[in-house]
């Protein structure tokens, strides 16, 4: 065998053997609502790189508060920006279900959506993107969490490093242990550094109360327009909440249900609304 034989012998024997790692690596998806070029999403696609094979599928523009839309009225179009990395059109739900189920060369054996920039804490996953890209995920039996960080003024530096370095702990944990039926992981993360967080707490979803959350504008020409949006009013205090905890300096970890059933309240009306039709 001469030298070159010897040196195709010796890539086809690499080829193989990374062939093979990669194969035996779980696959990861991560996606968001803040768009494909966001720093939050570039931020956990690398690090969870540690735990597998990661694809990225994400909007290909800022998709915040569109909640747990899909889009059915036009076809979606995707683009393949580099090897494993897709941009869509449409809202992190489309990307997901993309992804699982076109783009991806098997199904993901976890799903991170974030990070997302500015908290999802309270009654604001209910609009969040981000965290219905997880919804997504754990509808199709995919152990999934969503992390966000929580932001404060525009002028504070952003601590992508402290949530990106959490996500990889929640992910080993999810990878190890999986997670309960219908359930998914809701993380926010205090925008500061690794080193003054004081720890995490598992929390339930807090309250939070907005002030002018419609605001009446005028264009030049005077026609009147709504912009929806305000400043926060009031938080509910209590020890175990999501928006205490990251008040207080604290990792949130709050696990999300796909039942929205309140028990309580069926069995109350069960016994008290004898109805007819």
């Amino acid at each position: 065998m001469n030298v070159l034989q010897k040196a195709r012998a010796n890539s086809l024997f690499k080829e193989a053997y990374y062939s093979d790692k990669i194969s035996m690596m779980p696959v990861v998806l991560v996606t968001n609502d803040d768009g494909i070029h966001s720093p939050g999403l570039i931020a956990l696609s690398r690090v969870m790189k540690e735990l597998g094979y990661v694809y990225i599928v994400a909007p290909d523009r800022e998709r915040s508060a569109v909640s747990h839309s899909l889009t059915l009225h036009r076809p979606l179009k995707v683009e393949e920006l580099r090897e494993g990395v897709y941009s869509i059109d449409g809202t992190p739900t489309d990307c997901v279900i993309l992804g699982v189920s076109k783009l991806l060369p098997e199904r993901p054996a976890l799903i991170a959506s974030g990070i997302n920039r500015g908290g999802n804490l309270g009654g604001d996953i209910t609009y969040s993107g981000t965290v219905s890209g997880a919804i997504e995920g754990t509808i199709l039996g995919i152990p999934s969490f969503a992390i966000s960080l929580v932001t404060g003024e525009e002028t504070q530096p952003l601590h992508f490093e402290t949530a990106s370095a959490f996500a990889i702990n929640i992910g080993r944990s999810i990878l190890e242990k999986s997670l309960p039926s219908d359930t998914l992981l809701n993380i926010n993360v205090p925008n500061m550094d690794k080193s003054k967080i004081l720890g995490v707490k598992f929390t339930r979803q807090g309250k939070m109360v907005y002030n002018n959350s419609i605001q009446e504008i005028h264009d030049p020409r005077g026609k009147r327009h709504y912009w929806l949006g305000g400043s926060q009013l009031c938080l509910e205090h209590a020890e175990d909440t999501d928006v205490q905890a990251v008040k207080d300096g604290y990792v949130s970890i709050t696990p999300i249900h796909l039942d929205l059933t309140n028990y309580e309240a069926l069995n109350f009306l069960r016994a008290n609304f004898h109805l007819k039709i």
